[in-house]
């Protein structure tokens, strides 16, 4: 399931990608728009400024603004960068791997072979998707 942090991360980006290009974009004015509460999407938006995603500006007439073109901005990147492991299963992951405790043998499971499916199938999707296509 999505965490109203991606949840929300996602829609911030998704509304500063339809400014006009170079526009600086406040945590108050995306706040208003999206329905997203001032203090949890600062700590969001800081995070995605952190990963490279976004860039930011002090002072007046400053603001948020992405570093890349939207259409460069994959799915894959900033999901992992806001939820961590696209994988359902520790034992499937690509990048967050770990061995089930429960688990003696990973190629006779039949939940790890299921997960193998649903992160494959879940990585076509959001490597597929860059933030250029949801805007």
């Amino acid at each position: 399931m999505l965490s109203k942090k991606t949840k929300y991360g996602i829609k911030a980006l998704t509304f500063i990608a339809r400014q006009e290009k170079g526009t600086m974009v406040q945590i108050a004015t995306i706040s208003e728009s999206e329905n997203i509460s001032h203090k949890f999407l600062e700590s969001i938006l800081l995070t995605l400024r952190k990963s490279g995603i976004l860039g930011a500006k002090k002072g007046k007439g400053g603001g948020y603004y992405l570093l890349k073109p939207s259409h460069e901005i994959k799915m894959t990147d900033v999901i992992r960068t806001l939820e961590g492991p696209i994988a359902m299963v520790p034992c499937v992951s690509l990048n967050y791997y770990e061995k089930c405790d429960d688990c003696p043998d990973e190629d006779a499971c039949s939940v790890h072979k299921l997960m193998i499916q649903v992160r494959d199938n879940t990585l076509q999707v959001l490597r597929n998707n860059t933030l250029a296509d949801l805007v």
